[in-house]
């Protein structure tokens, strides 16, 4: 076995671990333990759950004499885990008054120290990979706090802000455009650089008709014309379970939009209550408002093989981690990166000849490979180091509550 001795690992494990911190550090203890909805977590869940993914999957088969920080944690803080056993029920997460803030930042430190412990006795492949995963998972869960922050701040009448900075007036974008793309027989998935989750795998040949993509994201005032030309009121436009939802008056507009006495919007933010800003791309949309909006355009969602064939010759550049999406600029394919997460017309299945990831680690991906819709892209949450065009995000049909955001297609 090769062990080695290289302190990178150890610098970068240092660096992701204080980042999910310095994300917290603005919250009171009260935003960490309150949970807004089932589908979001509280704050002290994740900075616990993923100090739980190191300990169970690192720690407990490697380290020497090994005794877990606290017995209960185990099921406390399994996410989805069937294979290590029990679970605390997702919806009663924001229940757990105890353990306290404070003591989820114990657990942190004392896992820690653990880990930088054994990673300075030397680290194998094996290892290695198994740590840059819990690293990359992290940072998953990064993003994560961010939105489910916005989430339970937006429940306050308040509309208390997260950030201090004020979030300026976006400039005015230019027109939309159609890129042609000529297609062909394209490799899809994983090129082998770098980090890649099990469902990016194996690269694979498929056939990409003649499309055009559209230059940029959809604007708030853009999807704000569809609102207004009554586009929640058409059923001509929309797929039958979203249909029912705007029936139902689950959706009347992007999540975060508020309607005002005069007439106009304003948009929750993670700097707050704000005039909705025009020349900023619409977020926080189902695929059901996109597909909707795709449709009253005469246009459609790109498949997630056009979307991938057009984003290698994107740049990376824009990925920079923030608080909200910014505006589009320049020329050509732009905010394929660090603006929105991007519908597509992909329902979430396995690549030809996928296989899952032996034992509980296999659970990551695969077994979610039902109901569920690819994302592509990144958003202004996602960490700077952790896009890449192979990228496969995944959600059900009615997420509202990431920064999902509309690129067009013909």
């Amino acid at each position: 076995m090769n062990m080695l001795r290289d302190d990178s690992l150890q610098r970068r494990f240092s660096a992701v671990r204080a980042r999910s911190l310095q994300l917290a550090a603005p919250l009171s203890n009260e935003d960490c333990c309150a949970q807004s909805m089932p589908d979001a977590s509280p704050v002290k869940w994740h900075l616990a759950h993923i100090t739980w993914f190191f300990e169970t999957f690192i720690l407990e088969p490697r380290e020497d004499n090994f005794a877990p920080f606290h017995p209960a944690f185990r099921v406390l803080f399994n996410s989805y885990y069937n294979g290590v056993g029990a679970k605390h029920p997702r919806p009663q997460r924001g229940l757990l008054t105890r353990p306290s803030l404070d003591q989820v930042k114990a657990y942190r430190a004392n896992v820690d120290r653990r880990m930088l412990a054994l990673l300075g006795k030397g680290v194998d492949d094996a290892l290695a990979a198994l740590v840059e995963l819990g690293l990359q998972h992290e940072q998953q869960h990064q993003e994560l706090l961010l939105t489910d922050v916005k989430h339970l701040l937006s429940c306050s009448p308040l509309y208390p802000a997260y950030a201090d900075d004020a979030l300026a007036e976006a400039p005015a974008v230019a027109a939309l455009d159609w890129l042609p793309f000529e297609g062909g027989l394209a490799e899809i998935g994983y090129n082998g650089r770098g980090f890649c989750f099990d469902n990016e795998l194996p690269r694979h040949r498929t056939y990409v008709a003649p499309f055009a993509l559209a230059s940029r994201l959809v604007t708030n005032g853009e999807y704000l014309a569809f609102v207004e030309a009554g586009g929640y009121r058409d059923p001509a436009l929309w797929l039958a379970e979203g249909w029912d939802r705007v029936c139902a008056g689950e959706i009347t507009a992007p999540l975060y939009w508020l309607p005002q006495a005069d007439g106009s919007w304003h948009e929750f933010t993670l700097h707050g209550a704000r005039a909705l800003d025009l020349q900023r791309p619409v977020t926080h949309v189902s695929l059901y408002e996109a597909d909707a909006y795709a449709r009253w355009c005469n246009a459609r969602l790109p498949t997630e093989a056009e979307w991938e064939f057009a984003a290698r010759q994107a740049s990376l550049s824009g990925t920079r981690a923030s608080h909200h999406p910014d505006g589009a600029s320049g020329d050509g394919l732009q905010q394929m990166f660090g603006a929105c997460w991007q519908w597509t017309s992909s329902s979430y299945a396995p690549y030809p000849g996928y296989a899952p990831a032996p034992g509980a680690i296999g659970e990551y991906n695969g077994k979610f490979m039902i109901n569920q819709y690819v994302l592509r892209g990144s958003s202004c949450a996602t960490p700077e180091d952790h896009a890449r065009v192979s990228y496969r995000n995944f959600f059900p049909t009615g997420a509202r509550w990431q920064f999902t955001g509309i690129r067009l297609a013909r």
